[in-house]
């Protein structure tokens, strides 16, 4: 009798213990920063996911949408302005309204951690991934600051849709994303942008055409093979017969040149800087070629490019200081891959895999005509026959607008009450001076060494979100802004009068 009561209660514990293996084989596979979000009641981090429990009451939330700083608006501006469904039928066929006129947006620039694209080159991906679900907490959380303040807000509302607007997050963390909301129990739309960015491009194309493929994005972005890997597949899946070449061009120093980061550019110089990291005649992987210096045909007016002496000729210091001369190194670097590249198609489209990039269309445009006509001192054009007549610019945005309403309409997510122009909200990451660990340079934002020395699982705040002002964005960043995305820069001029300001950004900052 004792030996079957024993029996039975060891059959009990081993029944127990392989009933909680699961849940304890989940938690140890937690992040850190994963950990103190869904466990931790005492972390800032901390989010009570409750709200998500009442389905009822989710399409009224707003759409969340992230990227590492201010290019991503171009992501945001897509789904600002786009209109390809019925709003009344949802079928598909544009009405003259915006499909998303009744939504929500609170859109986050962690322009504190960027640019993303480096993160890999200095071995801290995961640290990387770590800042990308501190992204997602903050738009699924009620946190954040207001400047100069010490303690956060806890109105904010949480959103019912993520959109990850920036290309290196989406090839790093997009897994790491959904398995996030998986051990959270979120069931809620995850839109990425490199899928979409793929179907838009094979698009443009007939099943039997020859084509190279250039993929402009960061250093990050090609070297995860994100882009190439899904642009072979979908091709693949399509059956295309043609001749397909991929070609990656990490635009080191691009995004940071367009978000003004001070160790790839400032506006302000005349001669080089020492603590430069662009392209330069000694980078060790992004060396500046004097023998393509005719090609590259850089700007040198008014400080765009830095030389230590007179003649450009002469430099032996020469440094990129401007977004157009960057645009220039990184199209004539990819044509000489073409070039070099026996058997190669013509490029028949560029895809821009950062959300920066948009920005420089006109920039990117100019500079494929160029080289299209360039003829050397034999009177060779070498890239003429490299360069199709007509080549497809691709800018993912639309795509993936095309994906958050399908995912939205699916889900019976929509709002039919909220006011995008007047009810959206922008944030932006700045350094946590509060936080002694923080090592600031001069103008008040992470030194290089330090933003790239960290170590992932050191939970702390390094950064505050708080709301767009001008005050943490440069004057032209708003020139930019009004000017590629005005429409987005409505919604953000509305923000700031919510947040109690009497005067339109444009007349404090006096820009055009």
């Amino acid at each position: 009798m004792m030996r079957k009561y024993l029996y039975l209660l060891v059959s009990i514990f081993l029944f127990n213990l392989s009933c909680q293996s699961p849940q304890k084989e989940q938690e140890s596979q937690l992040t850190a920063i994963e950990d103190a979000i869904l466990n931790d009641k005492q972390s800032f981090y901390h989010i009570d996911f409750e709200v998500y429990e009442n389905k009822e009451n989710l399409s009224k939330l707003p759409i969340g949408v992230f990227d590492s700083g201010t290019g991503g608006l171009t992501i945001l501006d897509a789904l600002v302005n786009y209109d390809s469904f019925n709003n009344e039928t949802t079928e598909q066929g544009a009405d003259g309204q915006e499909d998303f006129k009744n939504e929500r947006f609170i859109y986050l620039a962690d322009q504190a951690n960027m640019p993303y694209g480096n993160y890999f080159s200095e071995g801290k991906t995961e640290l990387l991934q770590e800042h990308i679900i501190k992204d997602l907490q903050f738009l699924l959380s009620d946190k954040y600051y207001l400047t100069g303040d010490k303690d956060p807000k806890e109105d904010k509302d949480q959103v019912k849709a993520i959109v990850i607007a920036c290309n290196t997050a989406t090839a790093y963390g997009f897994k790491e994303a959904k398995e996030f909301f998986k051990n959270a129990g979120l069931d809620i739309p995850l839109i990425g942008v490199i899928e979409a960015a793929g179907r838009g491009t094979i698009s443009k194309f007939d099943k039997e055409q020859d084509a190279s493929i250039g993929v402009f994005a960061t250093v990050g972005t090609i070297a995860s093979d994100g882009y190439q890997e899904t642009l072979t597949r979908l091709f693949d899946e399509a059956g295309h017969q043609g001749k397909i070449e991929i070609f990656g061009q990490g635009g080191h120093g691009v995004a940071e040149a367009v978000d003004e980061e001070p160790d790839f550019i400032n506006p302000e110089a005349n001669t080089p800087r020492e603590e430069y990291r662009g392209p330069s005649l000694e980078h060790q992987d992004y060396p500046i070629d004097r023998a393509l210096l005719d090609i590259y045909n850089f700007n040198y007016d008014h400080g765009k490019m830095l030389c230590d002496t007179e003649n450009p000729e002469e430099c032996e210091v020469l440094q990129i200081n401007s977004t157009e001369n960057y645009v220039r190194y990184h199209l004539v670097s990819m044509l000489e891959d073409i070039r070099k590249t026996e058997g190669a198609p013509a490029l028949g489209a560029l895809v821009l895999g950062c959300t920066h990039y948009p920005y420089l269309i006109d920039e990117i445009k100019l500079v494929l005509n160029e080289l299209t006509n360039y003829t050397d001192k034999n009177g060779d054009q070498p890239y003429k026959e490299l360069i199709a007549e007509d080549v497809h610019i691709i800018d993912p945005a639309e795509y993936v607008a095309q994906e958050l309403y399908l995912a939205l309409n699916e889900n019976d997510l929509m709002n039919d009450s909220g006011d995008m122009f007047t009810e959206s909200e922008f944030y932006i990451s700045v350094a946590n001076k509060d936080n002694p660990e923080v090592d600031l340079d001069e103008s008040g934002r992470m030194t290089y060494d330090y933003k790239y020395g960290r170590n992932e699982g050191e939970i702390q705040e390094y950064i505050k979100v708080v709301p767009f002002d001008y005050s943490n964005i440069s004057k032209d960043t708003w020139n930019r802004l009004k000017e590629m995305i005005p429409a987005t820069y409505a919604l953000i001029e509305g923000f700031h009068h919510s947040n109690g300001k009497t005067s339109d950004i444009a007349s404090d900052l006096k820009i055009n």
